[in-house]
């Protein structure tokens, strides 16, 4: 039987003495009692939350919740926030910070605990009045002019998890990166200012001083998004409204704090048959009938393709918990059933409503990992378009952007309201172009196999392989670069680039850890670690040129054809990597 080691014990009461929460501080008082008495469960947590300190990154923090240093807690936060009141006032002095949190166990204690420090410390502090989605909050840096934004929330994780995203804006970020999540360098010097931090209970706390956003800002921010729905072409626009009224939309928040918001913009930009999911549509922290609430995993929006079946929609619409990611799904013909639109689908159909019926200037951008379809979409239509390493703080830097994907669903469809993905103008975005396509007798799935018909049918998927020990990661990222596959289901390799050599003059991209692999039949797969989980992930495409009068069924058997083909390629890079995967 394991024991507790006393030097973790010493630990764990030294930060026990320091922590301000009375709740975190009981929680350890009861796990190392468990854990002296023999408990394994409870040892096992202990190690875990006192193995190092959660790492502030290019994401901010995230993590578990609970005592100690690598958890998310009311004495990591307090610490956090202090760094950036520090690296704030080092680079702007005094700072104009917004403060905004979902629905989540702790995340209002943790931005009121963060309003008070930075208050303390002499910023000007903007709390929103109650939890509000993430794009509301990315909207308000760059509406307030503020120097920075907080959101307190962990996305799409687990019930257990929370998390702190950082964005600067105003004075404190260049011109491209007004209103981004941070990048390096920020996220390093802002690292050591909270590294710099003494002890918490020494901490500076405002009692009030703050100031709280105005409950009209969610308003403010519907009337800002509400554009998206405006075209260059000049419609009647009593087919328009009749279009919007005539799309059955099914709805989901996952939970999250998105459905009073989205709810309001769908009514406000005129679509009135929508249909909310009940028993997922009012914010719950404990996610009760999903454990990930992720619209992209197995199961997410089975209860909203049960209604969609039911109420016989048009459009399923789901977004994540905190509203920063839009999923779409559509009665597919093929299959006989609803699905989900796969991310680089979604992007591919949202830039050709932005190219099509928006018109705006500029260039389309997505990540290295996403579809090479929008760039064959950019150039048939006109614009530039440009690839960047994973991630928003990436793709919304990139220069005079018009539109922004990951397939990781996430789409910045106005990058002038919301420099950062957005779910809720994203879902008026789709529905406005399921509408269209209604109304003038056809569908998304038809507009599918037209794209495929002028572009080529793109078909991407992906290959996880989960690890418990990360040297594992390693292990199969050497031996892709010095023994990669010779062939991709059946197709010479005829490029093999490490992404982690190079710089921006050579290939575009500052330095990454990965390796791109091409074919010479244009199959191309990258393969990176996980920059949130203990996985590797490969990304895979296959190209499959479509005459241009290809029938449905031609269609249908080109997409069965290339789907196969992504099924070998992942056969064999698992074969070549040595381990069992999900995907």
């Amino acid at each position: 039987m394991s024991t507790l080691n006393p030097e973790l014990a010493q630990r764990a009461r030294a930060w026990m003495s320091d922590d301000p929460d009375q709740s975190t501080r009981a929680d350890l008082e009861r796990r190392l009692t468990a854990a002296e008495a023999g408990d394994e469960a409870e040892l096992t947590e202990l190690e875990g939350a006192f193995d190092g300190t959660l790492q502030f990154g290019t994401a901010g923090l995230r993590g578990a919740m609970g005592p100690g240093p690598n958890r998310m807690n009311v004495a990591v936060v307090s610490r956090a926030a202090a760094g950036i009141g520090a690296y704030l006032r080092e680079v702007v002095g005094e700072a104009r910070v917004v403060i905004g949190y979902d629905a989540r166990y702790n995340s209002r204690t943790f931005a009121e605990t963060s309003a008070a420090i930075l208050t303390a410390a002499g910023h000007h502090v903007i709390l929103m009045p109650h939890h509000c989605p993430t794009p509301v909050l990315a909207h308000a840096v760059r509406a307030k002019s503020a120097d920075c934004g907080i959101m307190v929330t962990a996305s799409h994780n687990p019930a257990r998890d929370n998390g702190y995203k950082v964005y600067l804006g105003g004075r404190a970020a260049s011109e491209d990166g007004n209103g981004v999540q941070i990048v390096p360098p920020a996220d390093a010097q802002i690292a050591a200012k909270i590294a710099a931090v003494g002890a918490v209970r020494e901490i500076p706390l405002a009692e009030s001083g703050w100031e709280v956003m105005p409950e009209t800002f969610v308003d403010d921010y519907i009337d800002a998004i509400l554009p998206i729905i405006d075209r260059a072409s000049t419609a009647d626009q009593n087919t328009v409204r009749t279009a919007r009224t005539d799309l059955r939309i099914v709805h989901t928040a996952m939970h999250g704090v998105g459905s009073a918001t989205m709810l309001a913009a769908f009514e406000r930009a005129g679509f009135t048959d929508i249909h909310s999911v009940k028993e997922q549509q009012e914010p719950d922290p404990d996610f009760p009938t999903v454990p990930f609430p992720n619209p992209e995993e197995k199961g997410a929006i089975d209860l909203a393709a049960k209604l969609a079946e039911q109420v016989e929609a048009d459009l399923v619409i789901a977004n994540d918990p905190d509203a920063d990611r839009c999923a779409a799904a559509i009665y597919d013909p093929r299959r006989e059933a609803w699905r989900m639109l796969h991310g680089d689908e979604l992007g591919l159909l949202l830039a050709t409503y932005v190219a099509t019926h928006r018109q705006v200037d500029g260039t389309f951008a997505n990540s290295i990992v996403s579809s090479r379809s929008l760039g064959a979409l950019a150039a048939a239509r006109g614009y530039a378009s440009t690839q960047t390493l994973t991630g928003f703080k990436w793709i919304a830097r990139a220069k005079n952007i018009a539109f922004g994907y990951e397939e990781a669903i996430g789409y910045c469809v106005l990058p002038n309201v919301v420099k950062d993905k957005d779910g809720i103008s994203a879902a008026l975005a789709i529905a406005e172009l399921a509408a269209l396509t209604k109304a003038n007798g056809s569908s998304l799935v038809e507009l599918l196999d037209e794209l495929a018909r002028e572009l080529g049918l793109y078909l991407t998927s992906q290959l996880s392989i989960r690890v418990s020990n990360l040297d594992l990661i390693s292990q199969m990222m050497h031996t892709l670069r010095t023994a990669p596959p010779s062939t991709l289901a059946g197709s010479a390799v005829v490029e093999v680039r490490d992404l982690a050599e190079g710089s921006l003059e050579t290939t575009g991209l500052p330095p990454t850890n990965g390796m791109l692999l091409l074919a010479e039949d244009d199959s191309r797969v990258i393969v990176r670690p996980s920059g949130t989980e203990p996985k590797l992930k490969a990304y895979l495409e296959v190209v499959s040129e479509v005459e241009q009068n290809a029938s449905f069924h031609d269609l249908s058997a080109a997409r069965a054809g290339a789907a196969e083909k992504l099924e070998n390629m992942k056969k064999e890079l698992g074969e070549l990597l040595g381990l069992s995967h999900s995907h």
